[in-house]
């Protein structure tokens, strides 16, 4: 994948998912955390270098806090001295929905589990080589399964 993967999927439309998970508002909370339910089902974000997974590099798979889907390989973690966990792309290519979010006065591609719709950060185009990408996510949106 790359930024112009990103652009096509948040303009015309993301990759169908494996399977679809809905909830209710208070079925969402009655398993979250009140954090985690702020950050995945209201689209907020957790302070910069606060996220117990932000060091985190043990060897696993990040799946969504929300419905347990694999969405990124830690062997594609790095340190992007953002703040956040950073992964260069996806475990899948239809784990990922993309949006574009223009809140705050700029302008984003925001990520979200495409099973179950879970806010989970921002994508950008400025993370290293071969795919230039840096999925910045939230800790608490994601939770480390390890091998």
């Amino acid at each position: 994948m790359n930024w112009n993967d990103i652009v096509k999927f948040a303009e015309q439309g993301n990759p169908t998912p494996d399977r679809v998970v809905t909830k209710t508002e208070e079925e969402w909370k009655a398993q979250l955390t009140p954090e985690q339910y702020r950050i995945t089902r209201r689209k907020g974000t957790e302070p910069a270098f606060s996220g117990d997974l932000c060091h985190t590099y043990d060897k696993g798979k990040y799946a969504c806090v929300c419905c347990g889907t694999p969405l990124f390989d830690s062997s594609l973690k790095f340190d992007s001295q953002s703040g956040w966990p950073s992964f260069t792309e996806p475990i899948k290519e239809n784990a990922i929905k993309y949006e574009k979010d223009t809140s705050y006065g700029m302008v984003r591609v925001e990520v979200m589990c495409n099973v179950c719709g879970g806010h989970l950060g921002h994508v950008f185009p400025d993370g290293p080589l071969p795919s230039g990408l840096r999925f910045c996510i939230n800790s608490e949106s994601i939770k480390l399964m390890t091998e």
